[in-house]
């Protein structure tokens, strides 16, 4: 259940005295990036200020996440499970989450699925941010026509691969295709995951 200002009575404050965990999770790539707790009073002024604030049990206050860092959460929706006890916070962070600088307090790296919204970040950052000597970049400032053209070749490189008995190169040649795609789609100002999108709502039952 998505947890609003206005169903806040119906959490369970009680069982933790005044606390409920709260899991906070990349709403892009899925990562769980860290947990804290959270009462009545920080989770209405994450809703206020779109920033996610914790209950801080060793300063005994309110805190915001990246209130000294800078490293904030940016809020997009909380949920609570079953029992009304533990909370889901979803957020986009603007840095590393942890205090030892990596980007979950786990360091656990984005995998599978995962791991396509942190190439979809990558190839994004690439656009804004141009690196010389990075491929990504190279193709980002060139042709929209060039890259359609490298995702034709990647698509008929892999029908041949299809056709051998190899399977290492067409997994390569399947991830070449996926990776020319999804800077294309960055090129055109859309994105691999509204491809996504489009896939589950026509598989939703």
């Amino acid at each position: 259940m998505v947890i609003t200002a206005k169903n806040l009575n119906q959490l369970d404050f009680k069982k933790g005295h005044g606390l409920l965990p709260a899991i906070v999770q990349d709403e892009s790539t899925g990562q769980v990036l860290m947990l804290g707790y959270m009462t009545q009073e920080s989770l209405t002024a994450t809703f206020d200020s779109g920033l996610v604030t914790f209950f801080s049990r060793a300063k005994q206050r309110l805190w915001t996440k990246g209130e000294t860092s800078g490293n904030h959460l940016k809020f997009k929706r909380a949920l609570v499970d079953c029992d009304k006890d533990t909370l889901l916070i979803k957020c986009i962070p603007t840095g590393p989450v942890c205090h030892l600088g990596t980007e979950t307090c786990f360091n656990e790296k984005p995998s599978g699925f995962q791991f396509f919204r942190k190439l979809e970040t990558l190839i994004k950052n690439r656009k804004i941010h141009p690196e010389d000597g990075s491929y990504t970049s190279k193709l980002l400032t060139g042709s929209i026509d060039k890259i359609a053209q490298k995702v034709g070749e990647e698509a008929v490189e892999l029908v041949i691969e299809a056709k051998n008995q190899q399977d290492e190169s067409l997994l390569n040649e399947a991830a070449d295709l996926i990776y020319h795609l999804m800077v294309l789609l960055e090129a055109r100002d859309t994105s691999f995951s509204a491809v996504l999108d489009i896939l589950e709502k026509r598989h939703k039952n």
